[in-house]
């Protein structure tokens, strides 16, 4: 899955075109690296956002295409 599909998936960010934008604007690393919105993510990712001068890190544990609202939260788990 589409790493900006996986964060708007997820709720990690709320809306996909500000998860393409963060990517574009390097502040999404997957697994340690500056990552595009295109980059595949898989289970046993290590995510990291940038939020201004605070950083989120998520593992994700399943890859899904649709999610209800309180299962998104089962799709990764803080680090």
């Amino acid at each position: 899955m589409r790493l900006d599909k996986f964060l708007k998936v997820s709720r990690l960010i709320k809306r996909r075109t500000v998860a393409n934008e963060a990517c574009d604007g390097g502040r999404v690393l997957v697994n340690g690296k500056q990552a595009k919105a295109s980059q595949n993510v898989k289970c046993g990712d290590i995510i990291e956002i940038q939020f201004g001068t605070n950083s989120v890190k998520a593992e994700v544990l399943s890859v899904a295409e649709t999610v209800k609202k309180d299962e998104a939260r089962e799709l990764y788990r803080y680090v």
